[in-house]
């Protein structure tokens, strides 16, 4: 079941956001104004044997597991291409202040993290779509290669506190530095961190 979030007024001709729902194996929650962390990843980021061993645990030992599996790498890597990762994060940044105001971001180099307050109209599933959209035709017609370039699915959380909201935008400027790629947070220049 899902609930439905109708907008009343001059909004009601807008994208309706769902609430929570399901497009697979996660469970989604899309409200605007609502914080959240996004991450998505390459299409091979996760090879089939360890996304098997993954689906046999809790979920809240699932999320541990899948980030420490990114960090570690797998797959073709393509986002370390700053060309690729250049241009993922402009997709980041294109409607922020528009369709959504983009908190914290992190390209790493098979995964995507993004700490975002969605706005009224602009469902999470489309944003995510969008940016997946795009940068999946001009990473493919940059690399000269067609098929999956990010994994269908994406995980989502909401920020249930001033707490939460602060250790995942450290965590979401960190993760570089976690996974050994840099010394410091500013040493990552396809980051939130970085710009700043």
């Amino acid at each position: 079941m899902c609930n439905r979030i109708t907008p009343i007024g001059p909004r009601a001709s807008r994208p309706q956001h769902a609430g929570w729902y399901s497009r697979g194996y996660l469970p989604h929650l899309d409200a605007p104004d609502l914080i959240q962390h996004v991450i998505f990843r390459l299409a091979d980021s996760l090879p089939a044997r360890v996304r098997e061993e993954i689906a046999k645990v809790s979920m809240a030992d699932r999320i541990q597991a899948v980030d420490a599996l990114l960090d570690q790498g797998y797959g073709r890597r393509d986002l370390e291409i700053p060309e690729i990762a250049e241009l993922v994060q402009r997709a980041l940044l294109q409607f922020d202040g528009e369709r959504y105001s983009l908190i914290a971001w992190c390209v790493m180099p098979n995964h995507v993290h993004t700490l975002i307050e969605t706005r009224m109209g602009h469902r999470l599933d489309r944003v995510v779509h969008s940016w997946k959209s795009f940068t999946a035709k001009q990473a493919n017609r940059w690399l000269n290669r067609d098929g999956a370039f990010w994994a269908p699915e994406y995980f989502d959380r909401y920020m249930r506190d001033d707490t939460h909201f602060a250790a995942t935008r450290a965590y979401i400027e960190r993760n570089p530095v976690k996974a050994g790629l840099c010394q410091e947070v500013s040493d990552w220049h396809f980051s939130s961190a970085w710009l700043v």
